[in-house]
């Protein structure tokens, strides 16, 4: 079976996302400001849209093009960091809403969540502890964590505001 993925051209991961937004250009300029992302190129197809643009953060890449759908589609990315807070506050500063503040989770990642601009949900998640299954366990019965879970959740749902 891993012949079977074992065809990713270099630099590329076995899966990778694809961001469908209505502003393409915009959405690369924010990753740029807030992740550091390298634009690796962008093809601009009939009208001047973008039909297919990549960019680089960190070790993996992601795709994207302007949309052609009737519906809008955000994203849910999940990005790893060294730094969760920095990065989430960098991202507030580049132009995305703040979804979740940065919270400690009971399996050992602070997890954070921005909306870019155009809608997309990033996962901030910086590995903060690395856990034995029965630390989670206990983590589990701590009402911090069980708090923190609550927490979580309730960001995520239909009160946040709509894209600029």
């Amino acid at each position: 079976m891993a012949d079977l993925f074992s065809a990713a051209p270099e630099g590329y991961n076995t899966v990778t996302p694809w961001i469908v937004t209505k502003d393409t250009a915009r959405l690369i300029d924010f990753i740029k400001e807030a992740f550091d992302a390298e634009e690796l190129g962008r093809v601009h197809v009939d009208g001047g849209a973008i039909g297919h643009a990549e960019a680089r953060i960190g070790d993996a890449i992601v795709m994207m093009f302007d949309s052609p759908f009737p519906v809008e589609t955000p994203g849910l990315l999940r990005l790893f960091v060294a730094d969760a807070d920095a990065v989430v506050e960098r991202a507030v500063q580049a132009g995305a809403a703040l979804v979740t503040r940065p919270t400690e989770l009971l399996w050992g990642d602070k997890v954070g969540r921005v909306r870019d601009p155009l809608g997309n949900v990033w996962w901030i998640q910086e590995r903060v502890a690395e856990l034995t299954p029965e630390q989670m366990g206990e983590r589990a019965a701590d009402p911090k964590f069980a708090e923190a879970m609550t927490y979580l959740q309730s960001t995520l749902g239909p009160a946040l505001p709509a894209p600029e």
